[in-house]
């Protein structure tokens, strides 16, 4: 039996396949059993239709169901690929942030990790940051995927990485106990920690989350310091409203480029944002598509809401190394048309829903 054609799968990152034939070939893929995972060969037996003969465009992506929850007990290996072979070359395990209960699991393979960060260095260079500069990574590291994508952007668009210590989980235990103060106490700790590497190095580009960044802004020695050396802040992680953006652009930090992004673990990387955006343009994000796309939607009906209303993000990963489809995610967004030619919606002004799968949500720093 011939195995699946991988090629429109193996594109390169700035080409554009058509999308339905790439839904196509990636059902094919997945729900092969000479190339599937063992975690999708099984809950194929379990849907109600046969993904590769049913699933012919991105809208019947619809079909699935969310299966996000599930990835807190299935054994990492059963979702790696069986065409990848023996010896897949796996970069780690990475897990969710913990903001809605026990953390979720996927796998980042080798060649998504190089599709990615082909992508996210061609928007820094969209964006005007300078390469070669060394980086500042104030984000979780250890099981958080956003550190391997940290530190491989620092090493690719720049020369090194340097990285604190951040553990997002423990802030969300003390604050959801009630222990305010030592939340903040932990997060000056971190921020100390920043200031004594942009104190002594040469740094020029910093990752950081928003709440860290109002930290540092709070800080005449932080704002001197970055105001000197640090010609581009890239931020994520957590919300950045409109207010505090247009603050940061236009008062605190009006020589350095701010560039944000939004992503999550459950998609294996995150979107960009928009480039040439204005002050009091809104922070849109554009995903890669069709790898990654994102849906806003009446979280009842699971309908798409009319262009420039507020719904929930509905998230589709699907590329050779990995499938997620239809995961509602914990935030809302304001539905933006997306660049012409990609499908699904880009998205601006992210928000946290109170609630997401029976937990409260709280975001802490990260």
């Amino acid at each position: 039996m011939p195995l699946p054609s991988t090629t429109i799968l193996d594109l390169p990152f700035d080409a554009r396949p058509d999308p339905d034939e790439f839904i196509r070939a990636a059902m094919e893929w997945h729900f092969n059993p000479h190339t599937g995972s063992p975690y999708w060969l099984r809950r194929a037996a379990t849907l109600d239709f046969d993904p590769r003969t049913d699933v012919k465009t991105h809208h019947d992506l619809a079909l699935f169901p969310n299966v996000a929850p599930e990835l807190r007990d299935v054994a990492v290996e059963d979702l790696i690929p069986r065409g990848y072979g023996p010896r897949p070359e796996v970069v780690g395990v990475f897990e969710s942030g913990g903001t809605t209960g026990r953390p979720k699991r996927v796998v980042l393979l080798r060649d998504w990790l190089t599709r990615m960060l082909a992508w996210s260095n061609a928007n820094l260079d969209a964006h005007g940051f300078q390469r070669g500069a060394q980086w500042l990574g104030i984000v979780p590291t250890g099981p958080h995927l956003v550190g391997e994508f940290f530190r491989s952007a620092a090493t690719t668009h720049g020369t090194c990485g340097h990285t604190v210590d951040l553990d997002p989980r423990w802030v969300k235990r003390l604050m959801a106990a009630g222990h305010g103060d030592q939340a903040d106490a932990y997060a000056e700790h971190v921020v100390d920690q920043a200031v004594d590497v942009l104190r002594s190095q040469d740094v020029g580009v910093m990752t950081v989350t928003p709440p860290l960044l109002e930290r540092l802004a709070r800080r005449e020695d932080a704002v001197e310091l970055i105001a000197s050396k640090v010609r581009a802040i890239r931020w994520g992680g957590t919300h950045l409203d409109p207010d505090s953006r247009y603050l940061y652009r236009r008062e605190v930090f009006p020589d350095t480029l701010l560039y944000g992004h939004y992503g999550s673990t459950m998609i294996l990387g995150f979107a960009s944002e928009r480039a040439g955006l204005g002050d009091d343009d809104p922070c849109v994000f554009d995903s890669l598509s069709p790898y990654v796309t994102f849906s806003v939607v009446d979280p009842h009906t699971r309908r798409p809401v009319d262009y420039g209303q507020r719904g929930r993000v509905l998230a589709h990963h699907v590329s050779k190394s990995f499938l997620l489809p239809n995961n509602l995610e914990r935030d809302t967004a304001l539905r933006v048309r997306p660049p012409e030619g990609q499908v699904g919606d880009s998205v601006a002004d992210i928000a946290p829903v109170a609630t997401f799968e029976n937990e409260t949500v709280i975001e802490g720093v990260y």
